[in-house]
C-alpha cells in the first residue's frame, strides 16, 4: 500500500525552478531515502509533501489526503522534523514536550518519550545546553508525539560526529520498528545503505534513478577495485594489457587496479606466474557512492 505518492511534482521560486519533475511512491512500513546534491530540490520535495509548501505542479497524495488542502487532517498523522530545527535556548525537554503534546488530541505521554529516547536525565535541561545528539532526539520524540503514521526527517544526523550519528540510525529503527513510515532525506551514503529500503536521487529537480541501494548499485557497471602493495615492480604492461583490466593507478607503495569480469582471479594468476607477491590485498566491491557519481557525475559528500 502506497501512502505516499508523488506524480510530476513542480515547484518553481520567482526565475528557480527548484523541482522540475519529480515522481515517486512511499509504501508503508518502508524507510524511503532521498538522496540527491545540494541544490537538487531534496527539501522542497519533501516541505510540499508534508504541506509546508504548495506546489506549482503535479498530484500530491498523503495517506490518500491533498497535503496542502488536508493540511489540518494530516496534522496528527504526519510528524515532520526539518533539516533546521530550533527551540527556545531556555526552554526545558520536558516543557517543549508538554507544548507539542498539547497540540494533538490524543497525543503520547511525554514521559514514555523522555525514556524511549533516552532524555529522563535531561528532563530539565535547557534547549540550549543539549549537544547535538541530544536536540536530534528530542526533535525525534517531538516529531512522533502526536502518534503519526508516517515521519519525514529532513537531514536527521547533519553536523552530528560519527558516534551520534550512528546512535540516530538506530532510533530511525526504532521509528520503523513501531510501525511508522519515515520519508529519509540524506547526503550520507552509509546512512541510505544502511537504514533505506528503496532510495529515490534527485539531481537538478528530477529523479534520475529509483531502486533499493543494492539495486541501484548493480545498475551500474559493476566495476571491482583491487589493492596490494607488490613484492617488486610490477612491469610495463604486465597487468594492463589483460582483458579484465580497465585502469591502473599508483596509490603510494600500492597498486590499484580497476576491472570487470573476474578480474581477481586474472590479477593472481599473472602475478603468481612472475612470482609476485601481493601484500596487504584488498578487493573493493562497486557501491552507493559510485552509483551516485555515475548518475549525477559528482561525489555527494562534496557537494555540502
Amino acid at each position: 500500500m502506497d501512502v505516499i505518492e508523488v506524480e510530476h511534482l513542480h515547484k518553481r521560486y520567482r526565475d528557480h525552478v527548484a523541482v522540475q519533475d519529480v515522481s515517486f511512491a512511499v509504501q508503508k512500513g518502508e524507510i524511503f531515502g532521498v538522496l540527491g546534491p545540494n541544490g537538487a530540490g531534496k527539501t522542497t520535495t519533501v516541505e510540499c509533501v508534508s504541506g509546508l509548501r504548495v506546489a506549482d505542479g503535479g498530484t500530491l497524495r498523503v495517506l490518500g489526503l491533498d497535503p496542502h488542502r488536508d493540511h489540518d487532517k494530516l496534522t496528527g498523522r504526519v510528524g515532520v522534523q526539518l533539516q533546521e530545527s530550533q527551540l527556545p535556548d531556555k526552554m526545558r525537554v520536558k516543557e517543549a514536550l508538554q507544548l507539542y503534546g498539547s497540540f494533538y488530541p490524543d497525543p503520547m505521554d511525554w514521559r514514555q518519550l523522555l525514556d524511549d529516547w533516552g532524555l529522563v536525565e535531561k528532563a530539565n535541561a535547557q534547549f540550549g545546553k543539549l549537544s547535538g545528539g541530544q536536540k536530534q532526539r528530542l526533535f525525534i520524540a517531538l516529531s512522533l508525539i502526536g502518534r503519526p503514521e508516517i515521519a519525514i526527517l529532513d537531514e536527521l544526523t547533519t553536523g552530528l560526529d560519527p558516534a551520534a550519528r550512528r546512535d540516530t540510525w538506530g532510533l530511525v529503527e526504532d521509528i520503523r520498528a513501531r510501525g511508522v513510515t519515515v520519508l529519509l532525506v540524506t547526503h550520507f551514503m552509509a546512512e541510505a545503505e544502511r537504514l533505506c529500503d528503496r532510495v529515490a536521487v534527485i539531481d537538478r529537480g528530477r529523479v534520475v534513478a529509483l531502486d533499493s541501494p543494492a539495486g541501484l548499485v548493480s545498475s551500474i557497471a559493476a566495476e571491482q577495485r583491487i589493492r596490494f602493495k607488490p613484492s617488486v615492480p610490477v612491469p610495463d604492461g604486465l597487468l594492463s594489457d589483460l582483458p579484465e583490466v580497465t585502469s591502473i593507478r599508483q596509490v603510494g607503495p600500492q597498486l590499484e587496479v580497476s576491472g570487470t569480469g573476474d578480474v581477481l582471479q586474472a590479477v593472481t594468476s599473472v602475478l603468481a606466474r612472475h612470482r609476485i607477491v601481493a601484500a596487504d590485498l584488498r578487493v573493493e566491491q562497486a557501491s552507493l557512492d559510485d552509483a551516485f557519481v555515475a548518475l549525477t557525475g559528482q561525489k555527494l559528500e562534496e557537494t555540502h
